[in-house]
């Protein structure tokens, strides 16, 4: 992993709490990569918290949302030149263990791009309310059926991209809600698309941003967002 330069972008809006033992965790990996905290527009000392865990802090001055957030990663990573971007969400429920399990697909060239999965194995992790189940399930039967490839955890905010990818978003990527329709725009872009099974956890801190009751809006949103991009040609 050595021979790849690797950038984890961190979209956080108040993750005050939960930053600093995340990054710590994060540093003690074996993978070599660089920590990229996108602060979207916090009102707590979420930038703070995270420069004195030592990771690096583009702050925007307003919320813009997790696809805002992510936009402005990719740009930072097509710009420095890095060859993976990986997307890990800021309240640490993505254990870091996991991390090598989604770069090491895109590093040997299987796949442009690899999601982590919490329902490819059965297992102890936190699984999200039972709502939110609801809802990914959907999305799962929808891009399974419209990309012809298994998608179990469409909404899993634990990705990494290659350089195809990363310099595609860094061009356009979803605004609202982004992780469904993004993997539907890389396979109009031709991608490979896998998942690997990873282990969730509850967050480490703060409180979510997308609560049950938004649910409805998001499914409507998104579907409407993917049949459209169906309507785009391929690149």
């Amino acid at each position: 992993m050595m021979s790849k330069k690797i950038l984890i972008i961190i979209p956080a809006f108040n993750e005050e709490q939960a930053l600093p033992l995340f990054i710590q965790e994060l540093k003690k990996t074996s993978v070599q990569a660089d920590f990229l905290v996108i602060n979207d527009g916090s009102t707590d000392q979420t930038a703070t918290a995270a420069e004195r865990a030592g990771a690096a802090v583009i702050t925007l001055p307003l919320n813009l949302g997790i696809g805002g957030a992510m936009q402005t990663g990719f740009r930072a990573a097509k710009e420095l030149n890095y060859d993976i971007a990986v997307q890990m969400d800021g309240d640490g429920q993505h254990p870091a263990a996991g991390l090598s399990d989604i770069i090491s697909p895109v590093i040997d060239g299987k796949f442009d791009m690899v999601i982590g999965s919490r329902f490819l194995q059965a297992g102890k992790g936190f699984k999200s309310t039972f709502t939110r189940r609801m809802g990914i399930q959907f999305f799962s039967t929808l891009l399974s059926t419209l990309t012809k490839m298994p998608i179990t955890d469409p909404t899993s905010g634990f990705r990494a991209v290659n350089r195809k990818l990363i310099d595609s978003f860094s061009d356009y990527y979803p605004v609202d809600f982004p992780e469904p329709e993004a993997i539907m725009i890389a396979k109009r872009l031709g991608a490979k698309i896998g998942e690997v099974h990873v282990t969730m956890r509850e967050r480490l801190g703060g409180i979510s941003s997308i609560r049950d009751w938004k649910t409805l809006y998001y499914m409507i949103k998104v579907t409407l967002a993917i049949l459209i991009d169906l309507l785009k040609k391929k690149e």
